[in-house]
């Protein structure tokens, strides 16, 4: 036999370096085992001190039950644990740490002083472990409780250290660990303190709803609809965030089996399904779940983290979780997809005298926005020119924004200079009323608009004969959405006289330093005159000004991640919107401009747009063919 396939023991500093490798990834993941074994020791109050994102110091300290000097040097050991005794405790498992690994596995990649001091001693002790080389136990002079300090995280492990992100990364990452563990034990204190200053303080006691209110941005906190169903054994509670708070991200997707936090698809199906019909297909809501129920009736034991679990009664929890999430979304009267029937507008152009008005580019050729307009009753007949937009606009108080760089008609020839007119139709005495008239308008492709039906959906008569239905507010988005693309990041923008002031959620801070580079490419104007606020002095042409705030707001709860997600919610922002009532040139204005642009059958959240029915179809509806 080959030396390379002898079987030998393995030395003990690399088998605790292997069992690293399980529960050790990074520097959250040794800060979730020390704070659930302090939680497990009975702590009441906890602090948290990091440096260099956790990789250059964690500690840990706690009031609870302490070690006996007698007993440090088993901490430090593998498989030495005083929370299973008997082989039935792994299947009614009441605690979070039960493999007695946690602590060597950690000493081994790092330099880890414990300190403790039980109740009732008026002197503790302390261990050090070098890179999984003990020392000598000593008295230590600390209050009741214990510190675990762990310093120079991966330096024997240059492979590993390399896989750590930035420190940023590795901070934030930390903070989530503190913040769901702070969330299942409210009745414990938490202080957290990162590079000398301190970034999160949850006194003892404290709601969960307060609690979140430190985590979460206001906006998402807004509106969360509690929760609290208890059928036989199993007990589900928490708070659920209403449908129009959604995200992109199941980040803000918090579930727990009893205070343990868990990854379980069970539960993110049961949670997915209540909202079903409430979301779009990738927004995810925000929620905080906890599951109770007998420990025998789950299995923590089936994954080395302890993030996933297994329970017994699945299709019973499935309900449960389902039926109790139902309830909450039930209390809320009018819930619906944000879309529709929000942020209603003026009715945009009206139609007189002058007859149907058509918009078409005039020499100087179209400009940044681009809207489709017309005039209204009180403006006289023939041409009327305006050197920009946002100058039509001002003097109609009229709106229909078609993006910043809009293409032009297929029947016209594109043109890039530098302003719209409106063009009305010649008035005739004989010219019937738009109303009367019996031909429809036509789209340079020949499909004729019909109408429009429940404020919402335009109809077309499309020359193939088929019956088309175009969804106003997803096509426009699209339109929208088109245009923030071609623009990129040329930050084109438009200077507020008075800037807007905002004052920061921790949070929402943390997402500005994300976005600020996308956010100035899109066209603001950011200043930060002192922590906790944000000063906005220039806005994106398009954005309205009293949208600025909320779309701010929305961008820095989590809606939004990288640029194109910035571009996908300011063109929902901006689109028209669901129950508004469209002139029939400006419905065939949107139907043009959707028309030229790209991946045109579906919205930026991947809503279809448009649905046809051909004559087929048709005579199947109505039951005229076999």
């Amino acid at each position: 036999m080959s030396e390379h396939a002898t079987i030998r023991i393995l030395p003990p500093e690399l088998a605790n370096q292997i069992a690293a490798g399980e529960v050790v990834e990074r520097p959250a993941s040794v800060l979730k085992e020390l704070l659930e074994n302090a939680l497990d020791a009975g702590a009441k109050r906890l602090r948290v001190d990091l440096e260099r994102g956790g990789q250059g110091l964690i500690r840990v300290t706690d009031d609870g039950a302490g070690i006996p000097a007698d007993s440090l040097t088993l901490a430090v050991t593998r498989h030495a644990t005083s929370k299973i005794v008997r082989a039935e405790d792994l299947f009614a498992i009441r605690t979070f740490g039960f493999r007695g690994e946690a602590l060597a596995a950690i000493a081994s990649v790092s330099r880890l002083t414990l300190c403790s001091t039980p109740e009732g001693r008026a002197e503790g002790a302390q261990i050090g472990v070098e890179y999984g080389r003990e020392e000598e136990v000593t008295p230590s002079a600390t209050p009741r409780g214990t510190t675990v300090e762990v310093r120079d995280l991966f330096a024997n492990t240059p492979a590993r250290l390399k896989f750590l992100k930035s420190e940023a990364t590795e901070l934030k990452r930390c903070l989530e660990v503190v913040g769901r563990l702070a969330l299942a034990h409210t009745a414990t204190g938490f202080v957290v303190n990162a590079g000398g200053r301190t970034v999160h303080r949850f006194p003892p006691n404290q709601s969960l709803q307060a609690r979140l209110a430190a985590l979460w941005p206001p906006a998402v906190c807004e509106g969360l609809l509690p929760f609290d169903l208890a059928r036989q054994n199993f007990r589900v509670h928490g708070l659920a965030g209403l449908p129009a708070k959604a995200q992109n991200r199941a980040e803000r997707m918090l579930f727990y089996v009893g205070s343990r936090p868990v990854q379980d698809r069970l539960l993110l199906s049961a949670a997915r399904q209540a909202y079903q019909g409430k979301l779009l297909a990738r927004e995810y809501p925000q929620l905080v779940l906890f599951l109770e129920l007998p420990a025998e009736e789950v299995d923590v034991n089936v994954h080395p983290a302890k993030l996933e679990v297994r329970f017994r009664e699945e299709s019973h929890i499935f309900a449960v979780v389902r039926q109790a999430l139902d309830q909450a979304l039930s209390a809320e009267p009018g819930l619906t997809y944000p879309d529709a029937g929000q942020s209603p507008r003026p009715a945009f152009f009206e139609t007189g005298s002058v007859g149907t008005p058509e918009l078409s580019p005039t020499a100087e050729g179209p400009r940044e926005a681009s809207r489709a307009a017309s005039p209204g009753r009180d403006e006289p007949a023939g041409r009327q020119k305006f050197a920009s937009y946002p100058e039509y606009q001002r003097q109609t108080g009229r709106q229909l924004d078609l993006g910043p760089a809009p293409a032009a008609p297929r029947h016209a020839a594109p043109d890039r200079r530098e302003s719209w007119e409106l063009r009305p139709a010649p008035a005739s005495p004989a010219s019937p009323a738009p109303a009367a008239q019996a031909e429809p308008l036509r789209t340079a492709s020949g499909a004729a608009y019909l109408g429009q039906v429940a404020k919402t959906y335009l109809i077309l008569a499309l020359p193939d004969g088929s019956l088309g239905l175009l969804d106003q507010h997803a096509a426009h988005e699209r339109v929208l959405f088109a245009a923030f693309r071609r623009q990129g990041r040329r930050g084109d923008s438009r200077p507020l006289v008075l800037p807007l002031e905002l004052a920061l959620h921790p949070s929402e801070e943390a997402r500005l330093a994300e976005l600020f580079g996308e956010l100035t490419g899109l066209g603001f104007g950011l200043s930060r005159p002192k922590p906790g606020m944000l000063e906005v002095t220039a806005l994106p042409p398009t954005l309205p000004a009293g949208e600025a705030k909320d779309y701010l707001r929305a961008a820095l709860s989590g809606q939004a991640r990288n640029l194109e997600d910035l571009w996908t919610l300011m063109s929902c922002r901006g689109a028209l919107k669901a129950g508004e009532a469209l002139a029939p040139a400006e419905a065939l204005a949107l139907i043009e401009a959707w028309s030229a642009v790209p991946d045109k059958d579906y919205c930026p959240h991947g809503r279809p747009v448009f649905a046809s029915f051909s004559p087929a179809d048709l005579e199947r509806l109505f039951k005229r063919r076999g």
